[in-house]
């Protein structure tokens, strides 16, 4: 499918659905029309067609929260786009993250809990607040590296030994002391992530 068989409404429009390409998070929902698509594909930054000021607009050009395109999927009717992109700041005109951060909260989708937990870890990186765990772990090199290879080794003991609680426990360990690991050397899980999606093909 290209784009000209996207189904746009009666009004030229067609709603596109905003996606962290990294964490799958969901940051907002908007309207694009031709033009719109297209300055998007020539700029590799989201542009939108806003309804209520009738009016083409780049996304992040006053904020410079700009939204750098990675790639474009279309429905299987062609009657909604889903943009994959690299936030380079919040969403929302509030300064959250997402637009959807309202309504029910408390309990994190599966897809939103590693996310979440390397906006921790790099909130405590930058702020260091006395008493972090996390903030000590980063500051002594080599400190992550030990503590993931403990954790390993107690997964692996409890693989052997113990209940599949204890397992997942003992993992989950694993992939916060990875998280702190990686944020000290610069990287993330999605680096990983992309390693992996390499070694498939």
């Amino acid at each position: 499918m290209d784009d000209s068989e996207i189904a746009y409404d009666e009004r030229g429009l067609v709603p596109c659905v905003v996606q962290d390409w990294r964490t799958g998070e969901v940051l907002t929902l908007a309207y694009m029309n031709a033009e719109a698509l297209a300055r998007t594909r020539a700029t590799k930054e989201m542009h939108f067609f806003s309804r209520s000021r009738r009016e083409l607009w780049h996304k992040g050009a006053t904020s410079g929260n700009v939204q750098a395109l990675k790639a474009i999927r279309y429905d299987c009717d062609g009657d909604a786009l889903l943009a994959l992109v690299e936030p380079a700041g919040p969403a929302c005109h509030t300064g959250e993250r997402t637009c959807f951060h309202r309504g029910e909260l408390a309990t994190q989708a599966p897809h939103e809990v590693l996310p979440a937990l390397e906006q921790t870890i790099a909130r405590r990186a930058a702020q260091r607040p006395e008493g972090s765990y996390t903030a000590r772990l980063l500051d002594q090199p080599g400190s992550a590296g030990a503590k993931v290879k403990e954790e390993a080794e107690e997964v692996d003991r409890a693989a052997r030994e113990e209940s599949d609680a204890r397992v997942a426990e003992e993992a989950a360990d694993v992939i916060y002391h990875l998280a702190v690991l990686l944020r000290g050397r610069g990287l993330t899980l999605a680096d990983a992530e992309r390693v992996l999606d390499g070694r498939r093909r």
